[in-house]
């Protein structure tokens, strides 16, 4: 067979609706091949490095999971100019990381091959979810949904050159990759034994800290054993993943149960509104946010219920500190510092942190290159501005104890371009204020904030001064936290 590129195999279309991916979005079993695929990619020693240094995934993954499922929206949909945008962001995104490894190996998130790896393990993951939940797939079936894969990377890349032409050449790729080229890398062992332990709660279940832990206790060790035990056996015995007694009729069954889902009728699940559901903060002018409210304050009550039933640690921080104001504000720097400075969560700030805010807020804003290049620019001066501040020790990135100590230092010249260059961001009609649609624009399904001046309008000082104040972790509850403070 060969794979076309153009927009069908075999008289099926690649993309949209009809296509097999579109088939998988909202089958339950796809959250399962999705968390092997994205061991499998971080256990590639290019990929597993540049997450390390680059990614939101351990401190924010559920804005990463939102973004990473609306990405592939758009680049299975049926309209070509959406997926030939969001293929240049993602290049744009990508062409920003590289580095070196702990072991001085060059990475780059644009190498080719690299960026085939990706693809081959959603495309066998998506195969093996089949063949464990009782559903394997037939040859032609595979092999439509094989030109789909490489339709994709050809979106991105410009051709599919580096995954084997033939789906039958595939097989023994994807068998060399595994046994020759995978480690047991630092981010894989963060995704399998470290994500689901302390997985913080989407906004919807902020405010049950308790349920949430007793559900994470007992979810985590569980997910993290069904993906070891559905893992390539070569990289497991290479690895040396331990296989917890068990595990390989639990992972059985997880994914029987899964397939299940087939016998619902079509469209009771919805990947993309529970999504959207988990991450809506409360006060929200989504009409789904008063339900959500609702939803939470009776969660509220149950996780008050379990914590005098079970009390759990794990949840409630480090502990008191000395009973001083300067103590308490010191506390508040400190949660100010993990939520939202430390997007990488790696305990420190540099720039592929500030990084991190530049990519979410030109992903939520959809801006075009030359504004997005503005606003990187502008967060390269302020990383520059903090460093000079901040970075008091000369090791090329700030603690939270750096930052605590000298946090008035964050709201200085490059941080007001940051401001005025998201503002003339927000501002399509270049009118010098935002209106409301251009606001509700800027913030999607974070915005929770009425404007209450005469003419519903958002001038620039108070734009600026108000993301200033953010920004310096003097306010709480603003409209920005939901935006790059949620998980």
């Amino acid at each position: 067979m060969t794979t076309e590129t153009a927009g069908t195999a075999g008289g099926a279309p690649l993309f949209g609706p009809e296509s097999k991916f579109s088939g998988f979005f909202d089958d339950p079993r796809w959250a399962l091949a999705i968390i092997r695929a994205t061991v499998l990619e971080a256990a590639h020693p290019q990929i597993g490095a540049a997450l390390v240094d680059n990614s939101v995934f351990v401190a924010h993954p559920w804005r990463r999971l939102r973004n990473t499922f609306l990405s592939m929206r758009r680049m299975f949909g049926a309209d070509p100019a959406v997926r030939e945008r969001e293929a240049a962001r993602l290049n744009r995104l990508h062409a920003r990381m590289s580095g070196s490894d702990s072991r001085g190996r060059a990475y780059d998130a644009m190498d080719r091959a690299t960026r085939a790896w990706v693809v081959a393990t959603l495309f066998e993951s998506a195969v093996t979810m089949c063949r464990l939940s009782g559903q394997p797939l037939g040859q032609d079936t595979m092999e439509r949904m094989y030109a789909e894969y490489r339709a994709f990377l050809a979106a991105l890349d410009g051709d599919a050159a580096e995954l084997p032409e033939e789906l039958n050449d595939f097989w023994p790729y994807f068998d060399r990759v595994v046994e020759n080229e995978l480690e047991n890398t630092e981010a894989a062992r963060v995704i399998l034994y470290r994500l689901f332990d302390h997985l913080p709660a989407p906004a919807l279940l902020d405010g049950a800290p308790a349920l949430w832990a007793a559900g994470r206790a007992v979810a985590g060790p569980l997910i993290g054993a069904i993906t070891v035990a559905s893992l390539p056996e070569p990289y497991r015995r290479r690895a040396g993943l331990p296989e917890m007694p068990g595990a390989p009729a639990l992972m059985q069954g997880a994914y029987l149960a899964a397939g299940l889902a087939r016998f619902l009728p079509e469209g009771w699940i919805n990947a993309e509104s529970i999504i959207e559901t988990l991450s809506l903060p409360p006060g929200g002018d989504d009409p789904r946010a008063r339900t959500a409210t609702a939803l939470r304050a009776r969660m509220k009550r149950a996780s008050a219920l379990l914590r005098l039933l079970t009390p759990l640690g794990g949840d409630t921080g480090p502990g008191p500190a000395p009973s001083a104001a300067t103590a308490e504000n010191r506390r508040s720097a400190e949660e100010f510092f993990l939520r939202v400075l430390d997007q990488t969560g790696d305990g420190h700030v540099d720039w592929p942190d500030l990084a991190a805010m530049a990519r979410e807020l030109s992903t939520r804003l959809d801006l075009d290159e030359p504004e997005e290049a503005r606003l990187y620019d502008a967060f390269a001066a302020w990383w520059r501005e903090l460093q000079a501040a901040l970075d008091t020790d000369g090791d090329g990135r700030v603690s939270a104890e750096e930052y605590a100590i000298a946090v008035p230092s964050l709201a200085g010249p490059a941080l007001i371009r940051v401001a005025e260059v998201l503002f003339d961001a927000t501002d399509k009609d270049g009118s010098g204020s935002i209106d409301a649609e251009e606001y509700r624009t800027l913030f999607r399904t974070a915005f929770h904030r009425d404007l209450t001046t005469a003419d519903d309008t958002y001038g620039r000082s108070a734009f600026v001064g108000d993301f200033l104040s953010f920004m310096a972790g003097r306010r709480t509850g603003t409209p920005y936290d939901p935006l790059l403070a949620d998980a």
